[in-house]
């Protein structure tokens, strides 16, 4: 079985509590549909978070591990997402939306994920879905946050075809994972742990495979825990905004005059 080779690894950027480790204006271009990635771990303070922000041309998975989230946006959701759980943001046309991390220890670890939106579904309405724990799929030792994995589907429908996983890997543990052959964008983030990927010792860095069909593996040297992503290509480019990611300077111009339209509600509401 012909395996997958590193193209790059990457660090990302720190800031205080966040690791930013992909972009838009960076490895997203290269990884789209995945155009953003923080990597959240750290002490965060009860009731930390981010207000009312906006969003448009993108979806939004945010996965805390050991944090309850309380959240809200203008498509109408509002509530708590419990730890391990997930809330699912597709912003279409321009939404907003805000969070506050509710840690059960010390410190919280999680991620929040953009997904680049096709045409079409980039101008469309908002949607917001929380996913209770027992509701995300879990297979053996997979946590499936989205897409499809050995016939187990996600609930959230998906705006292409993808996979994201969670894997824990004990000491001593083999992975192997074979995408479906349209997913030639590939990459990996060992956020715990120390595995062996193409031959190469990794530990906490963002791994970025070849755009083959071939197999991905991991070979765990102590108790690892690995985010990956799979997916079909998005093709389009890419046209950013401050916190929106379009595939035409018209789409993100209709977008924009919602998003103001938008906060000008919030601010009549004094919610900004």
């Amino acid at each position: 079985m012909p395996f997958r080779t590193i193209e790059q690894r990457h660090t990302g950027e720190q800031h205080g509590f966040i690791r930013r480790l992909i972009s838009p204006g960076d490895l997203g271009e290269r990884l789209k549909p995945f155009v953003f990635l923080d990597y959240l771990h750290g002490h965060v303070p009860d009731g930390a978070g981010f207000g009312f922000h906006p969003h448009s041309g993108i979806a939004t998975l945010t996965y805390q591990i050991d944090a309850d989230v309380a959240y809200e946006d203008t498509a109408g959701q509002k509530g708590i997402v419990r730890a391990t759980g997930l809330e699912w943001m597709l912003s279409g046309g321009g939404t907003w939306h805000q969070g506050f991390i509710h840690p059960h220890g010390d410190t919280a670890t999680g991620f929040q994920l953009w997904v680049a939106l096709p045409p079409g579904v980039e101008d469309g309405e908002p949607v917001g879905n929380y996913i209770a724990p027992e509701d995300v799929p879990q297979i053996g030792s997979v946590r499936l946050l989205l897409g499809e994995y050995r016939s187990v589907r996600n609930p959230i429908v998906a705006p292409a075809s993808m996979t994201y996983l969670d894997l824990v890997l004990p000491q001593g543990g083999t992975w192997e994972y074979q995408p479906p052959a349209s997913h030639r964008i590939a990459w990996a983030y060992v956020y715990r742990g120390k595995v062996v990927a193409d031959g190469k010792p990794t530990a906490n860095e963002l791994l970025v495979f070849d755009e083959s069909s071939g197999a991905l593996k991991f070979d765990a040297h102590e108790p690892s825990r690995i985010l990956l992503g799979t997916a079909e290509k998005h093709e389009h480019p890419l046209v950013l905004g401050s916190s929106s990611v379009h595939t035409s300077r018209d789409s993100l111009k209709r977008a924009l005059e919602r998003l103001r339209a938008i906060r000008d509600e919030l601010q009549r509401g004094s919610r900004l």
